[in-house]
């Protein structure tokens, strides 16, 4: 649904966000930065390279559960913000699947991803495709290391079909099959059931 994802981002990207006295963004119910790219990047691709290679998959693993923590809490305060609730929920005629796309069209307003949704099988696969995404920049190799959006399209899915917030973590998961960074011409991201 590609006419509500667009009108979102064009709506969100046109909201006014200031910064409070302490540097912080208090919109969308929770509290958003504004650090380059670039920060995050160097610091995954250091700690990686600084790793043994005995002990990548576990510190991959953290990554995205980084990721995955941030999303379900961020994603939660998105969807219930006012925000959310004046540009996103006059569009929702069907329930979880529109909060999602919602939700992802947030996360390409906010330059984490132009990322969209195509695919949902409801409460049990979603497939995210991404044609742009911070974690590709400037990355090149066999490697695929969306980490956060793999934690964060865990996250979103478990917001809509798993048990209410707080309650919902620990039942889906997020396996990248393509990656920008790899050669793929975009990414793509399959979450299903535990």
């Amino acid at each position: 649904m590609t006419v509500m994802r667009d009108k979102v981002v064009k709506d969100l990207v046109n909201i006014t966000v200031t910064h409070d006295q302490d540097g912080l963004i208090p919109n969308f119910n929770v509290l958003v930065n504004q650090l380059p790219t670039s920060f995050w990047n160097t610091f995954a691709e250091r700690i990686i390279a600084t790793c043994p290679a005995d002990r990548k998959p576990a510190l991959e693993a953290a990554l995205i559960q980084c990721a995955y923590e941030c999303g379900y809490h961020t994603g939660y305060g998105i969807i219930t913000s006012q925000e959310f609730k004046s540009v996103v929920m006059p569009m929702v005629t069907e329930g979880p699947k529109d909060v999602l796309r919602g939700a992802f069209a947030v996360f390409t307003a906010w330059g984490w991803a132009k990322s969209g949704i195509v695919q949902i099988v409801e409460g049990e696969k979603m497939t995210i495709r991404a044609t742009d995404y911070y974690e590709a920049d400037d990355a090149k190799g066999s490697d695929k290391h969306a980490y956060m959006i793999r934690g964060i399209s865990t996250a979103f899915f478990e917001l809509a079909y798993s048990d209410p917030y707080p309650n919902g973590m620990g039942k889906f998961q997020c396996e990248q099959v393509k990656g920008i960074e790899c050669g793929d011409p975009f990414g793509e991201f399959i979450v299903t059931k535990k």
